[in-house]
């Protein structure tokens, strides 16, 4: 993919499911710009399109209307495997309820995505990140022994492993106190500011805006209030 500061363009982007053999549309004629080094927010309402919205800036899924383009490429114009190399190679996912492996340790839990990725002194780069987000001292700890705010952290060590120009973020505060939710969303924040990562985060939490470079608010499956 080719190296440019505009990492999502979506232009009129429409998706369509089929609920028995009726045709529901979730998503409708949708369009935004996010560029290295943005924080952009999308909430709504429950049923209001903004994880389908998610799940295309993503790569996870592909517009059956108007155009989305991420790192320059029309993502209706990939194949499944270019798709899953896309993912791989640019793209960090975080998830509301953390997605690690309990029974591994926090610095185990990165290394394997590290692994997955046959990355060199895979154990050194995994406490390296794990130190990056502030948990040097629970490299060791097994994640089901950490709280929230740090498991999300793990999470978020791990969705750096590799390397990525986006993170994809599905309500990664929800089940955190304000304290932990304060911590994550700095976290976020600074890797846009000190290192051009993209940001794509859902949530039903308005109070989290303030953090946006920009905002989509979802209603019916259109963006209600775009702020810049």
């Amino acid at each position: 993919m080719a190296d440019i500061d505009e990492i999502i363009c979506a232009k009129a982007a429409g998706k369509s499911y089929l609920r028995g053999e009726q045709s529901v549309q979730a998503l409708k004629s949708v369009s935004f710009t996010l560029s290295r080094g943005e924080f952009l927010i999308i909430t709504g309402e429950s049923g209001s399109g903004k994880s389908t919205l998610l799940n295309l800036c993503g790569a996870l899924d592909i517009p059956d209307s108007g155009q989305l383009t991420l790192f320059g490429a029309d993502v209706s114009q990939l194949s499944d495997g270019q798709l899953s190399a896309l993912r791989k190679q640019h793209i960090g996912f975080i998830f509301q309820d953390f997605h690690l492996i309990p029974v591994l340790t926090a610095i185990e839990n990165v290394r394997y995505a590290l692994d997955l990725r046959k990355v060199e002194k895979a154990t050194e780069k995994a406490g390296a990140l794990l130190a990056a987000v502030g948990l040097a001292d629970q490299r060791d700890a097994k994640v089901n022994e950490l709280s929230g705010g740090q498991m999300q952290r793990v999470a978020i060590a791990r969705a750096l492993a590799g390397n990525p120009t986006l993170i994809v973020a599905d309500e990664p505060t929800a089940n955190l106190d304000s304290k932990n939710k304060e911590s994550v969303m700095a976290l976020l924040k600074n890797l846009c500011q000190q290192h051009q990562v993209a940001v794509v985060l859902v949530t039903h939490d308005r109070s989290l805006t303030p953090w946006a470079d920009k905002l989509l608010v979802m209603q019916d499956g259109k963006e209600q209030v775009t702020h810049e």
